[in-house]
């Protein structure tokens, strides 16, 4: 399904060889989805992965390979957010970046409810949280107020009339959506009164059966031209790829229908495979602004593809499942359905303390609540 066509020569691999500590360390500043920033300190010569599993570790999280780190492109337009490569050296793709990265959520689980761990939905709600905050995931006035009023649920609990009130004031400092008003507010607060009794988990639980539904929940969204130079939006997701243009889907290609993806310098190229109508493949091209572009696209394809689709992921030795033409990119981690298939872990639950409702509200930097695995 996936091809690379670029430069003739040589091909850089996609995982570094092992190689020796440097025995100087540098600091790394991460910052969680709840807002916390935490210094970790690696060795100059480890990839990646170190690093991962070092705030992984930090957050005694197991059901890892839905996450990721993200960094500043100082290269791309707007500083745009890079995955990091956690089979290669972090120096090499930090070379005149800060050593700054961000805890994100890479896959989103088609049905977050059936993560093992509480501590994972919770990130995963985070992470909703976000999306809904920067506009990332657009939806509705009454979709917000339901959101809203199972995330005041988690963080605050039961509605209480002595102590929050017949107004929405105890809510006032929240932020559930860009441009809020005091309409939406009044919508939450009379919805929370709704969910009495409900455990966090519970409302958790409650937001993310709503979220998942969400037309762009998911979806990794990269800008481009189609064939008429016409701007578009090209989506990649659990299920395959979207086309988007103004908002509105124009096509949708699901990944049995894709026959190969490919990029040639800044264009993309996605072949369908002929329909019961068709004689022949269909191949639509899209432009990127830059080669860097259309690799970053191609590369998110491969790794959702792979995540999404396969049992496991391709061995270095394997190059039936996915035929490369000289490229040696592919995904390393593990796929969905290992770790919906994966041993149960078997320990105590983890409990994580959840903050005021003061400071627990949806914002777009720190306050994010925590709650207990119970």
């Amino acid at each position: 399904i996936a091809s690379e066509k670029g430069k003739m020569g040589k091909k850089s691999p996609s995982k570094e060889p092992p190689s020796k500590a440097s025995g100087k360390s540098v600091s790394c500043k991460v910052y969680l989805l709840d807002g916390e920033g935490v210094d970790i300190p690696i060795d100059k010569n480890d990839i990646g992965k170190a690093l991962f599993d070092k705030v992984c570790t930090h957050l005694n999280l197991i059901e890892q390979d839905y996450f990721g780190l993200t960094y500043a492109d100082d290269k791309g337009p707007g500083h745009s957010k890079v995955w990091l490569n956690l089979d290669k050296k972090v120096s090499k793709q930090m070379k005149r970046n800060a050593w700054v990265f961000e805890f994100a959520l890479k896959f989103y689980p088609p049905d977050p409810c059936q993560l093992r761990e509480y501590l994972t939905r919770w990130l995963v709600s985070l992470q909703i949280r976000r999306d809904l905050l920067s506009g990332k995931i657009p939806c509705t006035f009454t979709t917000y107020a339901i959101l809203g009023s199972y995330s005041v649920q988690a963080d605050i609990h039961d509605f209480d009339l002595a102590t929050h009130g017949n107004h929405f004031d105890y809510i006032r400092d929240m932020t559930f959506a860009p441009n809020q008003t005091p309409e939406l507010l009044e919508k939450i607060a009379e919805l929370h009164r709704l969910h009495k009794g409900q455990e966090p988990h519970e409302a958790d639980k409650n937001f993310l059966d709503n979220a998942k539904k969400l037309a762009m929940y998911g979806v990794d969204l990269h800008k481009a031209k189609d064939s008429d130079n016409i701007a578009v939006m090209v989506g990649v997701c659990c299920s395959g790829l979207l086309i988007l243009r103004d908002k509105l889907r124009l096509n949708r290609f699901v990944w049995p229908k894709i026959l190969k993806l490919s990029y040639k310098r800044n264009h993309f190229y996605i072949k369908i495979r002929p329909g019961e109508m068709d004689r022949s493949e269909t191949t639509i091209m899209f432009k990127l602004d830059t080669h860097r572009l259309a690799k970053r696209l191609w590369k998110t394809c491969v790794e959702h593809h792979a995540f999404f689709r396969l049992r496991e992921a391709e061995k270095p030795d394997n190059n039936l499942t996915f035929p490369r033409f000289g490229s040696k990119f592919r995904y390393s981690g593990r796929t969905l359905y290992e770790n919906r298939n994966a041993p149960l872990v078997n320990r105590p639950p983890h409990y994580f303390d959840r903050p005021s409702p003061s400071k627990s509200g949806m914002k777009t930097k720190g306050g994010y609540s925590h709650s207990m695995d119970n």
